[in-house]
């Protein structure tokens, strides 16, 4: 009897243990549901991806603009490619392959370089104004502009925050910024970014609004706006 009794004890304890094996740990239910969470949250923010803002490529056409005053101008540069895209304030475009002093601005992507410091051969170099309003500009300071930085890829202090990125969109937006430009030759503008989406809202073109003053001299008035072809 006492052996039955053991034997039927035993056996009730070993349907216990294997259903207690069969259930999946607390924790492993947490991570699943956390899982499942963020799942959710991913999918409901890219259903719900703000329509965002593009311009059309602008084509590389360049005119010398001497000593005029040009702007405002509104000019978008593919930067997408391998290598770095290269602008110049001087013909208002696009150049292909310059001269080490015949580009201003150089653009990889949300990169943003001026033509100047270690490595560079220009005089350029770029100054954050803050949000400001783009028309309101008369002039800009003389001095003050940030050089690139090698960190370890070259890179442009006064341009590397210039944007806000959405982690749960992943939509980068510009910050309502204003930066006066040195350009290659010790001339001086002053430009915004307005987007960073190209046609079908691609990522890696950059639209500036932009004036140069061809002179030399820092102060700058309001004209009529022109749209870069």
């Amino acid at each position: 009897m006492t052996s039955s009794a053991n034997q039927a004890e035993s056996k009730d304890r070993s349907e216990g243990d294997g259903s207690q094996q069969l259930r999946p740990p607390v924790a492993a239910i947490g991570i699943v549901g956390a899982l499942l969470i963020l799942a959710a949250i991913f999918v409901a923010s890219s259903l719900g991806r703000p329509e965002l803002e593009w311009y059309a490529v602008s084509a590389s056409d360049p005119h010398e603009a001497g000593d005029s005053l040009v702007g405002p101008m509104v000019y978008t540069i593919d930067g997408r490619g391998d290598g770095l895209t290269f602008f110049d304030f001087s013909s208002g475009s696009v150049v292909e392959e310059p001269d080490p002093l015949g580009w201003d601005l150089a653009f990889h992507r949300f990169t943003v370089l001026a033509n100047g410091g270690v490595g560079f051969a220009g005089v350029g170099g770029i100054r954050a104004l803050g949000p400001i309003s783009f028309d309101s500009i008369t002039s800009v300071p003389a001095d003050g502009y940030s050089v690139n930085q090698e960190t370890p890829e070259p890179s442009n202090p006064a341009m590397i925050k210039w944007y806000d990125y959405s982690w749960t969109s992943h939509v980068l937006r510009p910050k309502p910024e204003v930066f006066a430009i040195r350009t290659a030759d010790g001339r001086y503008g002053v430009f915004q970014i307005l987007s960073y989406y190209c046609p079908g809202a691609h990522a890696g073109c950059i639209t500036l609004r932009y004036r140069y003053q061809g002179s030399g001299g820092v102060t700058f008035e309001r004209g009529k706006r022109q749209d870069a072809a």
